[in-house]
């Protein structure tokens, strides 16, 4: 796993310390998944609700707070498949 991959996966785990209620999974370009569900967020490629592309410097932004999710979706640099309602709740949680 990557240094990038790792640090995303901790970071996600301490910002939702009791998983999350249904599934998302984070596609960061060129280094691979991250599946969120009840048990937190693990590193794994599987079908979830919502799917979340970006890239390791959009998703790394979201995470460390420098980057809005709404806007980075606003302006293209996140990409959002599924249901949205389920993205705006993962959204205020990484807020």
């Amino acid at each position: 796993m990557s240094e990038i991959m790792s640090h995303a996966i901790e970071a996600l785990n301490a910002r939702l310390p009791e998983g999350f209620d249904g599934t998302a999974k984070f596609e960061i370009t060129g280094e691979g998944s991250i599946m969120i569900d009840e048990n937190g967020a693990h590193e794994g490629d599987g079908d979830a609700d919502i799917t979340m592309i970006a890239s390791a410097d959009t998703f790394r932004g979201i995470l460390e707070g420098d980057v809005n999710p709404t806007m980075a979706f606003m302006s293209g640099k996140l990409k959002i498949e599924g249901n949205m309602g389920m993205a705006m709740k993962l959204g205020a949680a990484l807020s």
